[in-house]
């Protein structure tokens, strides 16, 4: 496995037996996987993410029943779009990766997978301008309606900033 020679990784047994599961289950050749500190992690293109994590919630070898969070990184080139994941019931964790193009970052909702991600798919709408598409309402969460931009890309310009 990509990333597994890294002698700082410690996989818990859990995550070691995703670790074997996870391509038989998945079988997809786009998918790319790998490990970071103690969470396998996957990358895979934006037009499989929803199929991905439906596979990785109904599973019953996997069951992916909890996303802890949905974040999104600005890279300049690209955005990334990290889902986090843990199963209440297998005892196992592990982060989904897909990247987005800057110019016009869209990618299908989740928010009919885990409820959770409704929510963090507003806020990843409001700063970063991502849109989820079927989404239910993508409406303002953090920002008033009026707001013009997405201040979570690094392109947002800032105005001067004083201490007071």
């Amino acid at each position: 496995m990509k990333g597994q020679a890294n002698e700082n990784i410690v996989l818990s047994e859990a995550t070691l037996k995703l670790s074997e599961l996870l391509p038989s289950i998945l079988n997809e050749p786009k998918v790319e996987y790998g490990t970071k500190i103690d969470e396998l992690v996957l990358k895979a293109p934006k037009e499989l993410i929803h199929t991905i994590c439906k596979t990785l919630q109904i599973n019953n070898d996997l069951f992916f029943d909890y996303l802890r969070c949905l974040s999104v990184v600005d890279y300049e080139n690209f955005l990334e779009i990290n889902y986090h994941l843990f199963s209440y019931t297998k005892r196992h964790k592990m982060v989904l990766k897909c990247e987005l193009s800057p110019n016009q970052p869209s990618i299908s909702s989740v928010s009919n997978i885990w409820k959770a991600a409704n929510w963090f798919e507003r806020e990843a709408h409001d700063l970063f301008g991502v849109v989820f598409e079927e989404h239910p309402s993508l409406d303002r969460l953090l920002l008033p309606d009026d707001f013009d931009g997405n201040p979570g890309l690094k392109s947002y310009p800032l105005h001067e900033y004083k201490e007071w």
